[in-house]
């Protein structure tokens, strides 16, 4: 016999804004259960002008149940869809840290150099999450063909802890969940996509890759080779400027790093890296293979140090109202 617990009522309560984007803002937020049980939570709503978009509405309920099994350490947890009133968000692991792009301004305005092996470690744990989602499959065995399209500094989260995390799947592909129009529209961040997405072709678990790639790079150089001064010009560069002996631009990288980027770059699929555990297994050969390298701990211990130990400034949940009330099951908190 099944049995089923039923509850009827969800209720989170918005402590603060953690970003906003375009399409979507993120709060953090206590969800409230019984006999006072609290659990912080990240609630990633939609703006109301995109929710009245049947596709965009399509690929945010898609998102959270893509990302509703992807259970993993370097992987941002979902763990609610809520829609009320038709309004829809989605309630997820709460990071205490930064993201990439964040952490690295830090580093410049500390007029820090990040540790080679840092960059290289950091990019492994993205590996590491890329290579699980890559190889999920659906209750039935059958590979989703999963593909996150937006592996960028901004998507790429750290700890204060010191855990790596892999965010925002929300223009992901994969088998059966979101609408996709690859091949028409060139979905991504245009300075961190792969060649064959800037050309609107149809893309890979390779394409990932490459993006890891300018990851890669971007983190060992303090900056991204491929941004241009807009979009179109970035897209331009991903396709078609020559990938650079990395050795001339920065002496810290050696040989075996300089051919890891180059495998990870290739813009000849063939000679890019097949799978994410590829790379992986190369990048966690290069840091251990001689000893003992950086862990969780040494990350944990660096990002605190650069930070002070505090969070970037929280922003106060302003105008909550209009967006966030879901039958009175989501509330501000009143200041």
């Amino acid at each position: 016999m099944a049995l089923f617990i039923i509850q009827n009522e969800f209720r989170y309560e918005i402590t603060r804004k953690i970003f906003e984007g375009g399409m979507g803002i993120v709060y953090e937020a206590e969800q409230h259960g019984a006999r006072d049980f609290v659990k912080r939570v990240a609630i990633k709503v939609i703006r109301p002008n995109f929710g009245s978009q049947k596709m965009f509405m399509d690929n945010f309920i898609g998102e959270a149940k893509l990302v509703a099994d992807l259970i993993h350490t370097n992987i941002v947890q979902t763990y609610h869809l809520g829609e009320s009133g038709g309004h829809c968000f989605i309630a997820m692991e709460l990071i205490r840290g930064v993201n990439l792009e964040q952490f690295t301004h830090q580093l410049t305005d500390k007029k820090r150099v990040l540790p080679k092996e840092l960059g290289v470690f950091i990019t492994s744990r993205v590996a590491r999450g890329l290579a699980y989602a890559h190889n999920k499959t659906d209750k039935d065995g059958k590979p989703l063909g999963l593909v996150h399209r937006d592996v960028s500094f901004k998507n790429i989260m750290i700890a204060f802890e010191g855990d790596v995390k892999l965010t925002d799947f929300g223009i992901a592909k994969a088998k059966g969940f979101l609408t996709d129009q690859e091949g028409e529209v060139v979905a991504g961040k245009p300075d961190y996509m792969s060649p064959e997405q800037a050309d609107f072709q149809v893309t890979d678990k390779r394409s990932d890759i490459f993006s890891a790639g300018v990851v890669l790079a971007h983190l060992l150089l303090g900056r991204n080779i491929f941004k241009g001064t807009n979009a179109e010009e970035s897209r331009q560069r991903i396709m078609q400027q020559p990938i650079p002996d990395f050795r001339s631009l920065d002496p810290r990288i050696d040989d075996r790093l300089n051919d890891i980027l180059h495998h990870c770059l290739a813009r000849d699929l063939h000679h890019r890296y097949a799978t994410a555990d590829q790379l992986l297994t190369e990048l966690e050969y290069y840091i251990y293979g001689s000893g003992y390298g950086p862990t969780n701990e040494t990350l944990g211990k660096y990002i605190r140090e650069l930070f002070g130990q505090e969070p970037v400034k929280p922003q106060a949940a302003t105008a909550l109202g209009q967006t966030i009330i879901l039958d009175e099951t989501v509330r501000a908190r009143s200041k």
